[in-house]
């Protein structure tokens, strides 16, 4: 293992990895297939593969049944496995900059419900920081194995996905002892900037050979709402596209204020987070969550009922281990908005996969256990049911201004408790707000660079 590696890449190269000096980048691929914990690796955080290209897939018409193209960002190919070690690292690496982050004296806090955590343990490792990841204690066992692997000790909290709340509440409490520095992923805004700069500017380089080469909408189901600003840069190039958040029907609290528990991972936290940008939020789309597992099993267990159903071989082999339920979930929403907007075969709908199966052996181990059959004539029917006859129900249009005046009294009711002003909240009003967020990202790629 070389040594650690202080600071890693900027925005800019991490958008662009063909930026970073030829060599650095030879030895950062090499290490992604040999030593996932070799430092090198903070330079493989990026939506690109080894020749530039988006690492996106545009998802089979034989299971979508719409003319629009669904085209998909792959997580799973980040180190770590999760696009969520960019937001882990870029709020890491921003706290270093600002020397509010010293290494030898501090210990890093990452409230998640698994991949941001996941993320967190791995650039600590990386990095050299000592980690603590507080999340529920009901998440998938794999979960937990990947974050102890990287080196993080677990606080765990009562409940499942939808008790995140709980997290948020002892991370503050820790807070209060100098020696902790949280990477917030639902408050701190370089998750937003990550998102926006690079996951916004790169699922606007995928569409550019397909379809009529734009965006008219994204899809995305917010944990964190990390990845949905990527909404906001997407709109800046294509003001017609469309933004869609996702959340689970058993916990819509966007969209009806409910507050159930629900299986999704990773989404559906029972809030309106501080860096939500609601004004460029256009719709709420509930999905079940048990379609989400169901799904997983589909595309993971039923190669031969996808070819079956018209699919490549190829494809369907490619596609077992590309998805976990929230990616499922994302891709039902994009079906789901393709329907409602009426979009044709030039239009394409962009939506990211966080993660790939290799965290949710334990969820289809449960799934198999609650269902008397799984044979192939179910993941057939399920099929058909979950992805073909995706309708355009359950989905709220957000754009009027009592619609946003609902999602901000939520926001409100989540953040006044953790000691945020409405003065503040208010100003989130203002895209103005936003823009100034995102503006920050020129003086961290310079800074970045020059403290490298």
């Amino acid at each position: 293992m070389t040594d650690k590696i202080p600071f890693g890449p900027n925005y800019e190269e991490m958008l662009n990895p063909n930026l970073i000096e030829p060599d650095v980048r030879e030895k950062a691929l090499k290490a992604l297939t040999e030593n996932e914990l070799d430092p090198i690796n903070l330079f493989n955080i990026t939506w690109k593969n080894k020749d530039n290209k988006v690492n996106a897939f545009v998802f089979p018409k034989e299971l979508t049944g719409v003319d629009a193209n669904i085209v998909v960002l792959l997580g799973k190919y980040f180190p770590s496995g999760s696009h969520k070690v960019g937001p882990a690292y870029s709020t890491l690496i921003e706290g270093c900059v600002d020397k509010e982050i010293n290494p030898g004296e501090h210990t890093i806090l990452g409230p998640s419900t698994g991949n941001f955590g996941i993320g967190v343990s791995y650039i600590c490792n990386l990095m050299g920081y000592d980690a603590k990841v507080i999340m529920p204690n009901n998440m998938s066992k794999e979960r937990y194995e990947r974050i102890r692997k990287y080196g993080a000790d677990l606080i765990l909290t009562p409940g499942t996905e939808s008790d995140v709340i709980l997290t948020l509440q002892k991370t503050h409490e820790l807070m209060k002892n100098p020696k902790y520095k949280a990477l917030a992923q639902f408050e701190l805004f370089p998750n937003y900037r990550f998102h926006r700069y690079v996951t916004g500017n790169s699922a606007i380089e995928a569409v550019k050979n397909i379809g009529n080469g734009r965006i008219a909408c994204f899809t995305s189901a917010p944990g964190s709402a990390g990845t949905i600003a990527a909404g906001d840069e997407i709109k800046k190039a294509f003001p017609e596209a469309k933004v869609a958040a996702l959340e689970p029907y058993e916990c819509s609290t966007l969209s009806t204020g409910g507050r159930g528990q629900h299986r999704i991972e990773g989404i559906g936290d029972k809030m309106c987070t501080l860096i939500h940008n609601v004004l460029t939020t256009d719709f709420i789309v509930n999905i079940y969550d048990e379609q989400t597992v169901q799904g997983v099993k589909v595309i993971h267990d039923g190669t031969e009922v996808l070819v079956k159903m018209g699919m490549d071989r190829n494809t369907a082999e490619f596609m077992k281990d590309t998805f976990g339920p929230s990616g499922i979930c994302n891709v039902i929403g994009a079906i789901k908005m393709a329907k409602y907007l009426r979009l044709g075969p030039d239009d394409n709908v962009v939506t990211v996969a966080t993660d790939g199966f290799d965290r949710y052996n334990s969820v289809i181990d449960d799934l198999n256990r609650r269902y008397l059959e799984t044979e192939n004539f179910v993941l057939e029917r399920w099929a058909k049911d979950i992805f073909l006859g995706a309708d355009e129900e359950l989905i709220f249009d957000v754009r009027r201004k009592e619609a946003k005046e609902k999602l901000f009294a939520q926001k409100e009711k989540d953040w006044l408790p953790f000691g945020y002003t409405k003065e503040y909240l208010d100003s989130m009003k203002s895209m103005e707000f936003w823009e100034e967020q995102y503006s920050k990202i020129e003086y961290y790629n310079k800074k970045i660079k020059e403290l490298r």
